[in-house]
């Protein structure tokens, strides 16, 4: 589930969020009007589909695609019908499940894991008609009919990031990381550069699971990560594990894809957090109007589509005022995280002074900032 892609498209969002057994559950059984086609005429109905690696319950990243799944339906009504696959493995198996979804009368499939990406596009290089959207997708692909959407989830890490650092007693913080390709890096790099903004000391101690949704495993990681003498946790997974480790020892926790301060209401720092369901809403209306076009998607939290979680009570109303301010002039464009001069963890100077991260670079980035114990 490499979450990444970019370019911002005119797409008009307004500002406001396995493996296993593949279920698929339905909110309406009607049909829908044919595909839209070429320029695309106006739809009386828009039969829409999402691919979700995990189980809609795990409490982050497929919970947090299901809301805005919900969010359409509740502001489209009987315009649009909508289909879910949970726990969709990646795989040989996407590209069946996405061609039933096809067969089905799907008019738009959204599949929300990296993973997912070359069934999709094989699928849209057949099926003209139909509009496919990749989450976290390899993006700048030309196919007329298939678009990438994420977010700068780094924006949200870095200020998580400081949150975490204030809360550690010894500058060690843990991090469970899913996968360690680019847009977990990223991710980590952004949540390291913020807490040591604040301790220049801290450092951050991954652990990876090669798994988006293992709750055993990411528990058994955060476990290692305590016993390495970490005082705070972080995830870059799908399940609220490593918050159940952390609050087995009364640690600090900083979650990811969902708010889960009232699960977890004396441990609870923050999290970052996504707003899918305008996207969606945009793109289904595009469908239905007949005015869809191709657009990358690379939102952020000046536009809202990324968003960070209420902070917890154990977090100082100084942190707190701190974190504001710097997410302030990060909204301004005041500020750029991925800003020089910068090491890497093993001493060799990777951003001059005053040098910034390209966009294609920081997709693409395999490299650990200074602090970073991997």
């Amino acid at each position: 589930m490499d979450r990444r892609s970019f370019l911002i498209g005119s797409l008009g969002v307004v500002a406001l969020t396995t493996s296993g057994c593949v279920t698929n559950k339905d909110t309406a059984t009607t049909a829908t009007s044919a595909a839209s086609t070429g320029a695309a005429a106006k739809l009386d109905k828009v039969k829409a589909a999402w691919v979700y690696v995990g189980p809609i319950n795990d409490g982050g990243w497929t919970q947090a695609h299901d809301v805005g799944r919900k969010y359409v339906v509740d502001k489209l009504g009987s315009k649009v019908v909508t289909t879910y696959k949970e726990n969709v493995p990646e795989g040989a198996e996407t590209a069946q499940v996405i061609e039933d979804l096809v067969k089905d009368g799907n008019n738009i499939i959204f599949a929300t894991s990296f993973g997912f990406g070359d069934a999709m596009l094989a699928s849209a290089k057949k099926h003209a008609d139909v509009k496919f959207l990749h989450a976290t997708g390899a993006w700048h692909n030309p196919q007329a009919n298939f678009g990438t959407y994420y977010g700068a989830t780094e924006e949200g890490k870095y200020l998580a990031g400081m949150a975490a650092a204030k809360a550690s007693k010894s500058g060690k913080i843990g991090f469970v990381a899913p996968f360690l390709i680019p847009e977990v890096i990223r991710h980590i790099n952004a949540f390291a550069l913020g807490a040591r903004s604040v301790n220049p000391a801290a450092t951050v101690k991954t652990v990876e699971i090669k798994s988006w949704f293992d709750p055993t495993k990411e528990r058994q990681a955060a476990d290692s990560l305590i016993a390495q003498g970490c005082d705070v946790l972080a995830n870059g997974g799908d399940s609220p594990a490593p918050g159940e480790a952390a609050k087995a020892k009364g640690l600090p926790w900083v979650g990811y894809d969902s708010d889960q301060s009232a699960n977890f209401p004396d441990i609870w720092l923050t999290a970052p957090i996504y707003n899918w369901g305008p996207y969606y809403l945009n793109q289904i209306q595009g469908v239905l109007d007949g005015t869809w076009k191709k657009a990358d998607y690379y939102g952020n939290l000046k536009d809202g589509f990324n968003a960070l979680a209420p902070y917890g009570k154990i977090v100082e109303p100084a942190t707190q005022a701190l974190v504001d301010a710097k997410k302030a002039e990060i909204i301004a464009g005041s500020f750029t995280i991925f800003k020089g001069p910068l090491k890497d963890n093993k001493g060799a100077d990777k951003l001059a002074a005053g040098a910034t991260i390209s966009a294609d670079d920081l997709q693409a980035i395999n490299w650990f900032v200074d602090g970073v114990v991997n």
